[in-house]
Parts: structure tokens; C-alpha cells; sequence
């Protein structure tokens, strides 16, 4: 049996030192699926890692037009990294849609999907897997389903966790009707309904109201995102348009009613991106970016607020207007003191480009949020955009019948940039500011259809990309036991000592001749320093976002796509110490 290579990489480094380089040794081969589109680490414990081989799949359901789906593959490796099994469920889904694998109280759950055409419902069903072997362990539990009333509708939902990741939290709704509801329901790891099933509607017409984020907090309480928008008038006579207005921040109750809105307003300021979380243990966090002008091109502030997520209260709401002359200096860890011409330029790019006090990019989204020893909070966020495109492509036609078949090819391209690193202290005022330049560009091709149909991907809550994009974008967490920080990405090898605003990025497109990356960043300093781990060059390239974390240890994998054979896989860890 033929098999490709894979790469085991293991891979440490010191945060105390912040100059150790990674050791990488290869391990044993083991085979991809011909046609995979997508590899992650789903979980990892002390004995074993877990990894999901993905094929492409869409979510929102049509009666007209089918896009086929195939099954995913569940591959576990000892700790070793040799493989134990794996398993691609065909003969279990047959009648099925898989949607995912799902971790819940120590126990692993494959999720699948069956749409009965003729009553119009969907049901969502789950099923136990052995970790041992990799087999059922019972039958099909259906732990929740939904009817149409018309064609035109269209069925969405998200499988997600509670703060606390102790119980699934299935979130959905049916578009197309008359007003937006929500249904939210609790499953324990037993597969039962947790309390009474939630239901949420608002006071908006369903096209001015997008769901952006639902976080369930550790009491019940359910925090709900959404950006509502507004008709315009457009330029031609009764043509109208729907423009964006302002962002809603509500919190209901665990049996679905209003508990408060919550204020997210800043006088003569307009919200473009906002975020809330549960720390765990502690208070919800809001953060947002603001604009000083409703379409602003600019972020121009940032507003945290402490929440808490019993009563909803604002504990305290901080912001602080945000520009380039807020950035602080890094940190030179070079004993020698001579400034070459090329540093002395670069210093005098930044100085013009504070001076001119500029704001930062409308499209920086907040990534993550870490508690700090002090009792601050560190935030992460990135420059971030997304659209779809679709090309048509002709085909060969038939000498017989003359008919020139064609279909449309849709692709989604990621655009990830800057980095922004800073940190709130205790009593909400800005301890330090970094951005990190940073320019990669992921184009994915999603999908494809017969001349006459397509489709289009939504951009809201319920739009989860398929775990793309797979090698832009970060991955970033807390080093246990250290006060740091540790950010991982991919980048070009003449991007490596781009450290801070004003250096001049080079735009990374080819990942497989890319280097991978590690920002550890001192969260009482501010200090942080870059450094390249590997070459994804000698290795099939890392996919950082898709990776998993387990104490000091992140486990990630990588991929090489190779047109006439199998892919090229690699399977690590990143041991911090």
C-alpha cells in the first residue's frame, strides 16, 4: 500500500530566553484521502492526537440545486505520532450528511444531517465514537431538527460550546420568514436536552438584522450580537440600498426573555467591529473598534467593557482613542548600540508615521482576549477581510451533440494583515500598543455547479468557513505558568525582521515557500521579540489556525496539495518551556 509522507515535527522553544531554536525530526508515513480539502487537529490529550481529513461542504440547505458531500475522516496517532486508526464513517452516514466531530466532557461525537424532501425537515443527529478504536458505540440520537413551510426557506445552524465547554449548544433559525428567531438549545455529553429549548425573536425586519455572535454564558444567561442596517436611497430613482446602522448587544435570560440591551454607544463614534467573551472563571468581556465618522475608513478607538454575566451590569467601560503615535517602541535586545542606515530609516518611517497620527485599518477583528497576571487584559486582534467571486469556465462540448457544457467556479478569498497587540490594565487604561505588519493573501476555491446555478456563502454567525482559511491568519494563546504570549503565523522569508508599523511588508500568496513563525510577547512589558521556527519550504506548509493547544504543547499539522497524487502531510508540536 502506497503512502505519502508526513512530517512529525517536534518542536520547542524557550519564552524565558526567547532565542532557542526549534529542533525538527520526521516520523513515520501515513496516507490522505485523494481529494481532502481541509486537515485540522480536533483534539489532544496526554496519550493521543485527533485530526479531521475535511471535504467541502455547505451548510444552508436548497430543495433545487444539490451540492454532493462527502464523508470526513477521523485519523488518531499515538503519542508517538504513528497512526492508530482511522475511520471515514461511510458505511455508518449512508443516508447522512456528516457535518462534524465534536469533543464534549471527554467523549468524541460524530454530527450528521438527514433532510427529508418530502415532509421538508432536517434533523440533526449525533453518535457516540469509541476513542479506542474509532467505531460507534450506539445508534443515531437526533438532538434536534427543523420543518420549512416553503421552498424558498432555508435552514442554518451552528453547533457550538458554553463558555465553559461543558455542554453542546446548538443555535439556529429558518431564513426566509416573516421575523428573525432564534432557537437555541443545551445537550450534555449523555446526548439529553439540557432545560427547556430557548427561542428568540427581535423587532426587525429579517434583512436588517445579522447575527454576528451568540456567547452562552456559564449561568444560562445568553449574550447576542447583531448588526443592525438600514435602506438607503441609491443613486437611481426608487433604487434603494441596505446600509449598515449600528451594532445590538442584548442579553435574555436562560428562558429566553429580555434581561437588558446593553450599551454599547460612544457619543459621536460608530462601532465597526465588535466582540464579547467569557474569561474563564471571571466576566464577560466586550471589546469594540470605533470610527469618528459613520463610514469611516479608519479605526480611530477601541472601548472595553467588563460585564457582569449574572445581571448584565457594566462592571466599567474604558475607551481610548487610538493612533499611530500610541505605538510603543519594541524593545531592542541587541547589545550593540550602532544604528545602521537601514534601522535609521526604518525609525524615521515610524517617526512620520506617528506624527501624521493616523488610525488603523476599519478592518482590524478582535481575536482574543487573555487575562493577565495584574489583573489586566491582554487583547489580540487582526486586520481581516473576506469576499466570494465566481468565474465561469466552458467546457469541452460534445462532437455528438454540439452542446458546449460549462460551470461556474466560486472562490473565497482571505485577506489577513497587521497584527494589533495590547493590553488594558486593571483600572481600564492602555498599557501598551503594538502592530505588528503583516500581508497574506489565501485564495480557496469552494465550490462549483453547472451552467444556470450557483451559490453564494453568507457572511454571519452561522457562516463558519469551513475551518478555511487554512494557512493565512494566526493562531495565538497564553504560555502556562509564564506572563506571555505566543502568536503564530506564516510569512515570507523577506518579511522576517518586519517587527513594528512602518517597515515595508512584502504580500505572502505562496504558502508553500513560506517560513513559520513565532511573536512571543511579554504581556507586563510589552516586550516581544519574532523569531522563525521553520521553513515550510522543507515541510508541507503549517496551518497554525487550525491547530490545537494542550498546556505548553500546540499541536498543528500541514499540508502540501499535489495535482496527480496524494497529499503531502505533516504532523507536530510546538512544546513551550
Amino acid at each position: 500500500m502506497k503512502k505519502a509522507i508526513v512530517a512529525l515535527l517536534l518542536l520547542s522553544g524557550s519564552f524565558m530566553s526567547m532565542a532557542q531554536k526549534a529542533n525538527i525530526n520526521w516520523g513515520e508515513e501515513f496516507k490522505m484521502k485523494k481529494g481532502s480539502t481541509d486537515l485540522s487537529v480536533i483534539y489532544a490529550d496526554k496519550d493521543a492526537v485527533y485530526l479531521r481529513e475535511g471535504h467541502m461542504a455547505l451548510k444552508t440547505y436548497f430543495v433545487i440545486g444539490a451540492t454532493t458531500r462527502e464523508s470526513a475522516t477521523l485519523v488518531k496517532l499515538d503519542k508517538s505520532f504513528e497512526e492508530v486508526y482511522r475511520n471515514d464513517f461511510n458505511k455508518e452516514l449512508k443516508g447522512k450528511e456528516f457535518e462534524d466531530f465534536f469533543f464534549l466532557q471527554n467523549k468524541l461525537f460524530v454530527l450528521a444531517t438527514d433532510y427529508d424532501k418530502k415532509e421538508k425537515r432536517l434533523g440533526l443527529f449525533a453518535a457516540e465514537i469509541s476513542k479506542a478504536d474509532g467505531q460507534l458505540t450506539g445508534d443515531w440520537t437526533e438532538i434536534d431538527g427543523w420543518s420549512k413551510e416553503t421552498n424558498k426557506e432555508t435552514i442554518d445552524f451552528r453547533v457550538d460550546y458554553n463558555s465553559d465547554s461543558s455542554k453542546m449548544i446548538v443555535v439556529s433559525t429558518v431564513q426566509g420568514k416573516e421575523k428573525n428567531t432564534y432557537n437555541i438549545k443545551q445537550v450534555d455529553a449523555k446526548l439529553k436536552q439540557v432545560a427547556k429549548p430557548v427561542q428568540i425573536s427581535n423587532e426587525f425586519e429579517p434583512k436588517t438584522f445579522q447575527l454576528e455572535d451568540v456567547v452562552y454564558a456559564t449561568n444560562g444567561n445568553i449574550i447576542m450580537v447583531g448588526r443592525v442596517m438600514e435602506y438607503q436611497e441609491g443613486k437611481k430613482k426608487k433604487a434603494k440600498f441596505l446600509d449598515f446602522k449600528n451594532y445590538l448587544v442584548r442579553a435574555y435570560k436562560p428562558d429566553g426573555s429580555l434581561l437588558r440591551e446593553i450599551n454599547t454607544q460612544i457619543e459621536s463614534k460608530w462601532l465597526l467591529s465588535t466582540k464579547v467573551s467569557q474569561i474563564k472563571g471571571k466576566e464577560l468581556v466586550l471589546a469594540a473598534f470605533y470610527s469618528n465618522t459613520k463610514k469611516g475608513k479608519e479605526v480611530n478607538g477601541m472601548m472595553v467593557q467588563r460585564i457582569d454575566p449574572a445581571t448584565a451590569d457594566i462592571i466599567t467601560t474604558s475607551h481610548k482613542e487610538l493612533n499611530t503615535s500610541l505605538i510603543s517602541a519594541v524593545e531592542d535586545t541587541d547589545d550593540d548600540d550602532d544604528e545602521s542606515r537601514k534601522e535609521r530609516k526604518e525609525r524615521e518611517r515610524l517617526e512620520k508615521l506617528k506624527a501624521e497620527e493616523d488610525g488603523f485599518s476599519r478592518n482590524l477583528r478582535f481575536r482574543n482576549f487573555i487575562s493577565t497576571n495584574d489583573g489586566g487584559l491582554a487583547i489580540i486582534a487582526e486586520e481581516y477581510n473576506s469576499y466570494t467571486y465566481s468565474v465561469y469556465q466552458t467546457g469541452g462540448g460534445s462532437s455528438m451533440t454540439g452542446f458546449n457544457s460549462g460551470r461556474w467556479i466560486t472562490y473565497r478569498v482571505f485577506n489577513s494583515g497587521d497584527i494589533m497587540m495590547s493590553k488594558m490594565d486593571a483600572t481600564g487604561n492602555l498599557s501598551w500598543l503594538h502592530v505588528l505588519p503583516k500581508n497574506q493573501e489565501e485564495r480557496i476555491q469552494v465550490g462549483s455547479s453547472n451552467a444556470g446555478s450557483g451559490f453564494s456563502i453568507g457572511f454571519n454567525y452561522f457562516d463558519n468557513t469551513y475551518g478555511m482559511p487554512y494557512y493565512s491568519g494566526i493562531a495565538s494563546m497564553p504560555v502556562a505558568g509564564k506572563n506571555a504570549v505566543a502568536i503564530l503565523f506564516n510569512d515570507g522569508s523577506k518579511n522576517a525582521d518586519v517587527t513594528k508599523l512602518g517597515q515595508k511588508v512584502k504580500r505572502t500568496m505562496r504558502f508553500s515557500k513560506s517560513d513559520f513563525y513565532m511573536v512571543t510577547l511579554d504581556t507586563d512589558k510589552g516586550a516581544y521579540k519574532r523569531e522563525m521556527i521553520f521553513s515550510n519550504d522543507d515541510i508541507p506548509p503549517a496551518m497554525p489556525r487550525l491547530g490545537t493547544n494542550l498546556g505548553n504543547v500546540f499541536y498543528l499539522v500541514g499540508r502540501q496539495e499535489r495535482f496527480l497524487a496524494k497529499s503531502k502531510i505533516a504532523v507536530g508540536k510546538l512544546t513551550f518551556k
